[in-house]
């Protein structure tokens, strides 16, 4: 084994590599447990953040190294051994990329925690793969899931503004005086605007003319490739499945019903249900249920979302304005809450009064700036998540401010 050269490569992508803008989940990491896991979409910085963290504190060393498993090199060699040898040479940290391309990399990763004191953070993108094998190493890694850029994120990563994170109870409380100070400095509505069609993903930096190229790309490999590896499913299945999500992008807040879905794409009710719920661990779509059924698992969801809108505006330009802002607030409320590692997922239900129940506490209503209070006026504890607004009035809140919680 050429150690050497895996080195060398290391040491040019470390060249390559901006380490001043970090992701938010960089500081929530911690790197000194002996096993860590980073998963998340293709393109949202899982591979930035390993190579940050060993150019801030082992840029020099070579007792760290990255290696990526899409190397050819690994085709013919065993993960496991190659660990030994690098042990052996005094490696004391291997940070292991794209596990998803090597076969039984969970065995491998279970076998190198037993077997020897290497700290091992390992990064997947394919979540459909890895989630078949992460049982193995529920008792032996800290897994971490990293979100799509938040708006808050969007803003830092193109240098429009760098702010500090709000939790939600300060955002409530203070959003008078928190919006203002962002707009003594940025226009935030025409920032927002952009940032629904070209923010979620940090490949934003690389232009807007392949930007949703990408993202539909991404798309695909996840119908083409992941769906059928984890599940067999038809082709005509799938080209159904991409009928579906075009549908979803352009309807307003899709209210699904599954017998109808059934017979539209000939799949059976079960499979239906199998099928969103792997479109939803593979951040393609969110689904929001009731309160009342909420933990039932076959339970019909009460509304659809694509998972960020970047993905809707890639798959076509007639968005409806009222599915985009519910989208929205939906994606910075689950990753908000999806760093909090809750049992249960509570953070957002459907809600008979307003459109969602936050947290089994606040009720929120989506609207556009005209947007009254009446349906939520004897709610406690109950907001309006106002469009096109840049600074609100007692529990009135610009929707935009929802893009500052991670």
């Amino acid at each position: 084994m050429d150690l050497q050269k895996l080195y060398e490569i290391q040491k040019q992508l470390l060249k390559k590599n901006n380490y001043h803008k970090k992701r938010y989940l960089y500081y929530e990491i911690n790197w000194n447990l002996k096993s860590i896991g980073i998963l998340g979409q293709r393109g949202v910085g899982k591979t930035t953040i390993m190579l940050q963290y060993i150019k801030t504190h082992y840029e020099h060393s070579d007792k760290v190294l990255y290696v990526s498993l899409d190397n050819p090199f690994f085709e013919s060699i065993s993960l496991f051994e190659f660990a030994k040898e690098f042990e052996q040479y005094g490696g004391e940290r291997l940070f292991i990329d794209e596990v998803h391309k090597y076969d039984n990399w969970a065995t491998h990763i279970k076998s190198i925690y037993d077997s020897f004191d290497l700290k091992v953070v390992f990064s997947g993108s394919s979540i459909l793969r890895i989630t078949q094998q992460n049982a193995d190493l529920s008792r032996r890694s800290i897994i971490y899931q990293l979100e799509n850029l938040s708006f808050r994120e969007y803003l830092t990563f193109t240098d429009t503004l760098d702010f500090e994170k709000i939790h939600l109870d300060s955002l409530l409380k203070n959003h008078i005086q928190i919006s203002g100070d962002i707009c003594s400095y940025i226009k935030p509505l025409k920032e927002y605007k952009t940032y629904l069609s070209y923010g979620a993903y940090p490949f934003i930096l690389e232009g807007q003319d392949t930007y949703h190229q990408k993202i539909i790309q991404m798309i695909n490999l996840i119908l083409e490739t992941d769906l059928p590896y984890i599940n067999p499913i038809h082709v005509a299945q799938i080209r159904k499945l991409k009928k579906f999500l075009y549908l979803l992008a352009v309807n307003v807040p899709f209210i699904p019903n599954i017998t109808d879905l059934a017979n539209a794409t000939q799949i059976s009710r079960p499979k239906i249900y199998d099928y969103l719920n792997y479109l939803e661990v593979a951040k393609i779509i969110n689904s929001v249920r009731s309160k009342e059924k909420g933990y039932k698992i076959m339970s019909k969801p009460e509304k659809l979302y694509m998972q960020n809108t970047n993905i809707s505006y890639a798959l076509t330009s007639e968005i409806d304005i009222g599915s985009a802002r519910e989208s929205f607030f939906v994606n910075q409320i689950k990753n908000y809450y999806a760093s909090k590692n809750q049992f249960l997922d509570e953070s957002i239900f459907t809600s008979k009064k307003g459109d969602f129940l936050v947290n089994n506490q606040f009720t929120f209503e989506i609207g556009g700036k005209n947007k009254g209070f009446a349906q939520i006026k004897d709610v406690s504890d109950s907001y309006i998540a106002a469009d096109d607004i840049e600074i609100g009035f007692n529990n009135k809140i610009p929707l935009w401010l929802f893009g500052f919680l991670y």
